[in-house]
């Protein structure tokens, strides 16, 4: 089976065995500007992959792909996704059964995160924890009694969109109030407003480990915009364990979970959970796709060998 990875930055892929062995692998620098190109990369990539394991495209028996948004099954569009353009047209998710003419499946990239974490990584034997993905966007998986709960629309995560930070939020309609004051864009330029000039959230997080003040005083303000983001989360969802991933909440979490984790007691009624980071790095979405797909790929497998035993 193949997993897949679309973000704005990268395309991970990985094939894989039904046991779940890693056969091939590939990462590139997203061509998520376009559309079309990006629907070339991955099946380039995924062509690539295919002929590196010494397999033909009928080989792979199923494709999991984890995108940023929702997928609107009655349109065939994707949406909340501002970063992909092009694929909030109606019919543009239907063309991923291009890449490897095989069965597909579509799911939240985060929610696909939330189950690689629940089956490689701290979530394992946790009935109840959220993974959080802070980076070029906001989102957060939600397992509830060891299952991923998606809601009734599959918008159940989309924490973007909390009444979190200063501005109007109708003021780009594409991100919500959280993702635009906490995401990388963000961070970015909180640290204009205070006179920082920083290329990528990257270095104003740097800077901040060598002791800049202006940059501890931008960790600080993006660690009480996570902190009131999950007081709402906890009081309602009271999860046992937050994971915090992506390009922020993992690699700056050495900065962010001590003040975050002083700040909620007084933000949020109950006793606060544990927070963590992410042990699965930038594979958590990939193994995610990857346990979310085998049980499914299997079953595809065996129906497809009874089909073809002759009767009696």
């Amino acid at each position: 089976m193949l997993a897949v990875d679309i973000g704005r930055a990268y395309v991970r892929l990985a094939l894989a065995d039904l046991v779940g062995e890693i056969v091939a692998r590939g990462d590139e620098p997203s061509r998520a500007e376009s559309y079309d190109a990006l629907l070339a990369q991955l099946s380039g990539m995924a062509a690539e992959l295919t002929t590196e394991a010494g397999l033909t495209p009928g080989d792979i028996t199923l494709a999991v792909f984890g995108m940023p948004g929702i997928h609107d099954k009655e349109t065939g569009a994707l949406r909340v996704a501002p970063n992909l353009p092009g694929w909030e047209l109606p019919g543009a998710v239907e063309r991923l059964a291009e890449v490897t003419g095989s069965p597909y499946i579509l799911e939240n990239d985060v929610d696909l995160a939330a189950v690689g974490e629940g089956t490689y990584g701290l979530g394992e034997g946790v009935p109840h924890f959220v993974y959080v993905s802070v980076g070029t966007g906001i989102g957060m998986g939600v397992v509830i009694d060891g299952k991923l709960y998606r809601g009734s629309r599959g918008a159940a995560g989309e924490i973007s969109y909390l009444p979190v930070g200063e501005g109007d939020p109708r003021a780009d309609p594409g991100r919500g109030m959280f993702e635009s004051v906490a995401s990388a864009d963000g961070v970015i330029a909180a640290a204009a407003r205070l006179g920082m000039i920083a290329a990528t959230a990257k270095d104003v997080f740097d800077a901040a480990r060598t002791g800049d003040e202006t940059a501890l005083k931008v960790v600080a303000i993006e660690a009480d915009h996570v902190a009131h983001a999950l007081a709402g989360i906890i009081a309602v969802l009271d999860p046992e364990l937050v994971v915090l991933g992506g390009g922020i909440g993992a690699q700056a979490a050495d900065l962010l979970i001590g003040p975050v984790t002083e700040r909620l007691p007084v933000l949020a009624a109950l006793r606060p959970p544990r927070i963590e980071a992410s042990t699965l790095g930038v594979d958590a979405v990939l193994l995610g796709a990857l346990a979310f797909g085998l049980a499914t790929a299997r079953d595809l497998v065996f129906e497809r060998a009874v089909a073809a035993t002759p009767p009696g």
